[in-house]
């Protein structure tokens, strides 16, 4: 098996593309179909397949859009699922079956895993992603290119960057503030390139302030490669690349899918004519060529157990399972008892999304028949409730039926959702309701049972308003993969305790989300205005509560939390401590989950973010105590002036929470950050940037009084104060104002001043 590290295939790749001619270099860059890339001499073809959540091989007529078969593959938890785990451990252990699934089947790049931010609950792809949270996005993104690259399987993270809608998707400019990427957007990224060296990026559709992504030189060459060190490939999504010359003087590398040649003469053109680089193309071709080595299967294909992988799959959908409400302990099912289930999706299951990742799963998991094993099959009723290809008058009568068997059951369990083809690739969803029949049989089965369970299906969230109130429990069941069913079955059954954490807000209605006004956007942009406010950043700072917040989910046991404890290391660290313990009756899994929030900053700051989380599973009355780790960052807001991470000095308040918004202990600690390190200062930094620059504020005083008579030092003395009506204004103006005359080269001296290290 081919490990891989990229320093053991660099030099040899360079090696083996310097004797190329033009024409096979270019060739190269380009695919020859629709999954391969062009094999030239010393260099064999790659075969790049989707991901992320199974692996999409497909025969015949190939598509990145889902129309055609696949050969089968174990369809694992997508990335909605997933992010609920909090579990990267399970993450990683399910990207080493996607990797040796793919060594099966002959590719040697998996695109996946998708970490864009789930940055409004309606877009279309939501169901691939992982979290509204970078940290988590981020961890989790980081486990499952470790997974499956052990397999010596490449990896594609993808869409980089600011890929959150599927909207106008080929073409829409993504306008971001510098800030708002840096701190929401590009983390999980960077952090996947720096702890997990993926062997490719992919870049997205769209545009970044105006620029395609394909085409953004400081996006994919001084922000990926020169900042963060990425040495592997940048390849394209699949048609992506509108010119290849401008694409390859940005950094990308790869155009997939082929072009029939088109592209190739054109880079050719353009070295020949002289407005690309020659260099360029040399260094292109060698990191394919790098990507080659690194993923060559040389070893031959692996053999995996499709029974073994549906086994992990099942788990690690239970895993992901989070139970939202659980009144007068209706969950789990007590043996014995009479149930009935009731909805078509019991029967039907709808477990993943629609588009480029969609698997053939090589075995599907159906509800009811994984209750009827588990419960008996004497014990276990249904009706379908509703029927997606039937007409109004015939779900009435299911309706009915459903009912009729609601009232004499113990507890009514009604498995709704969202159908496949209202969640793709492609479209952004227009709401966040359930279809109507859907509430209507909740509706009318909660007002005759004895006890109801909501089971949701989706990719994405939905609103669960107006029915919340009138139902016992709620399972959030996401698009769980294959094994979705027998999961489900377990953990309504008690076998598997639930551990789900929501990954994103479930909020009472769409208007109640930070990009409601702004998303999708118009006229060929979206405007990120909710800047840093994301998701939970946005209900806890605003005080627009969710219905259930980020981090939320209950168990069959209890946990209490003690001994919480926070140390500085350094000027800008910190290690917190705390002992967690299963107080309850039954072995489970928490999420530790620490937050933190930052003293008043000069920027618009979140009342609290997500810093650290580990997922720990307890016995009955086992106590554990666990130490997590603040780095800087932890700490840190990105300034947009001094293009650096800053640390605010002060107090800043260490959150242990159950949810975004129920914080079970806090404790405080100091931080020195950047005290004694101010900014330093420009011709347009402001008065007040100036006049309050502890370095050269003073000075610059000192300079202006020492030239005044003493009656003007004595009208002077006040000075500062009445400057306040002028502190907006840029100093290379205020400078020229009559009465104030500072000469220019007077404030080059005190900008020079202002970068001296001893102060930075």
């Amino acid at each position: 098996m081919n490990p891989l590290t990229t320093d053991t295939v660099e030099a040899a790749a360079g090696q083996s593309v310097q004797n190329l001619s033009i024409q096979e270099k270019a060739s190269l860059l380009s695919g020859r179909d629709f999954w391969s890339t062009a094999p030239v001499p010393g260099v064999p073809s790659i075969v790049m397949v989707d991901g992320p959540h199974g692996v999409r091989r497909q025969e015949g007529t190939a598509d990145n859009l889902g129309f055609h078969a696949s050969l089968p593959s174990t369809c694992f938890p997508p990335g909605t699922a997933l992010g609920s785990s909090w579990d990267p451990e399970l993450v990683e252990e399910v990207g080493r079956a996607l990797g040796r699934e793919a060594r099966a089947l002959s590719v040697n790049v998996l695109l996946g895993p998708a970490i864009n931010i789930k940055r409004s609950p309606l877009c279309g792809r939501n169901f691939e992603y992982l979290s509204e949270d970078p940290l988590v996005t981020g961890i989790l993104g980081a486990a499952y290119v470790r997974g499956v690259q052990t397999q010596g399987v490449g990896t594609s993270v993808k869409h980089f960057a600011a890929n959150n809608q599927e909207t106008d998707r080929m073409r829409v400019s993504s306008d971001v503030d510098e800030r708002t990427l840096r701190e929401i957007y590009f983390p999980a990224f960077e952090r996947v390139v720096r702890d997990s060296d993926p062997a490719t990026v992919m870049c997205s559709y769209n545009r970044i302030n105006g620029t395609y992504a394909s085409e953004n030189r400081w996006l994919l060459t001084d922000i990926l490669r020169t900042e963060w060190g990425f040495d592997g490939a940048v390849v394209s999504d699949w048609g992506a690349v509108s010119n290849r010359a401008a694409a390859l003087e940005a950094g990308l590398d790869l155009e997939m899918p082929g072009t029939d040649g088109a592209t190739v003469t054109e880079v050719i053109s353009a070295v020949e004519d002289g407005t690309l680089d020659a260099r360029l193309v040399d260094a292109s071709a060698a990191r394919i060529a790098a990507l080659q080595r690194r993923t060559a299967l040389d070893d031959g294909p692996a053999v995996f157990d499709a029974g073994e992988h549906h086994a992990l799959a099942r788990r690690a959908a239970a895993a992901s399972i989070v139970l939202l409400r659980n009144e007068n302990n209706t969950l789990p099912l007590r043996h014995g008892i009479t149930v009935a289930v009731l909805g078509e999706f019991a029967e039907q299951p709808r477990y993943q999304g629609g588009g480029s990742s969609h698997v053939n799963a090589t075995h599907v998991d159906v509800p009811l028949e994984e209750l009827r094993r588990a419960l008996g099959e004497d014990r276990v009723l249904y009706a379908p409730g509703f029927g997606s290809s039937r007409e109004a008058s015939s779900s009435a009568l299911l309706r009915a039926e459903a009912v009729d068997l609601a009232r004499h059951a113990d507890v009514s369990i009604v498995f709704v959702g969202l159908e496949e083809k209202e969640e793709s690739e492609g479209f952004d969803r227009a709401h966040l309701d359930l279809p109507e029949d859907h509430v209507a049989l909740i509706h009318a089965v909660a007002e005759v049972s004895n006890r109801t369970v909501v089971v949701l299906s989706n990719g994405g969230v939905v609103t669960l308003e107006p029915w919340h109130d009138d139902v016992d429990a709620i399972v959030e069941g996401w698009a769980l993969g294959q094994a979705g069913g027998g999961a489900i079955a377990d953990i309504l059954t008690g076998r598997t305790n639930p551990s789900g954490r929501l990954a994103e807000s479930i909020p009472f209605r769409l208007n109640d989300t930070a990009s409601f006004i702004n998303f999708p956007g118009e006229a060929g942009h979206v405007r990120y205005g909710e800047g840093v406010l994301v998701g939970y950043r946005y209900h806890e700072t605003v005080n627009v509560p969710a219905r259930y917040a980020f981090g939320h989910g209950l168990s069959y046991t209890t946990f209490s939390y003690s001994d919480l404890t926070a140390l500085t290391v350094g000027d800008d660290e910190a290690s917190v401590q705390v002992t967690v313990t299963n107080t309850g009756e039954h072995a489970g899994a928490d999420v530790i989950q620490i937050y933190v929030g930052a003293p008043e900053r000069p920027v618009r700051t979140p009342v609290r973010e997500l810093r650290a989380f580990r997922k720990v599973t307890l016995e009955p009355g086992e106590s554990r105590t666990l130490t997590l780790d603040l780095d800087r960052r932890a700490f840190a807001y990105y300034d947009v002036t001094d293009h650096r991470w800053a640390v605010t000095p002060g107090r800043y308040s260490i959150e242990l929470g159950r949810s975004s918004h129920d914080i079970a202990a806090r404790t405080t600690i100091s931080i020195h950050g950047d005290a004694g390190r101010p900014s330093p200062l420009s011709l347009t930094s402001t008065v007040e940037e100036w006049f309050t620059h502890p370095i050269v504020g003073p000075l610059l005083i000192e300079g202006i009084t020492a030239s005044l008579t003493e009656e003007q030092r004595h009208a002077a003395e006040g000075m500062q104060d009445g400057l306040k009506m002028a502190y907006s204004m840029p100093m290379n103006q205020f400078a020229k104002f009559p009465g104030v005359s500072i000469p220019l080269e007077s404030l080059h001296q005190l900008i020079e001043a202002s970068k001296e290290p001893s102060f930075q």
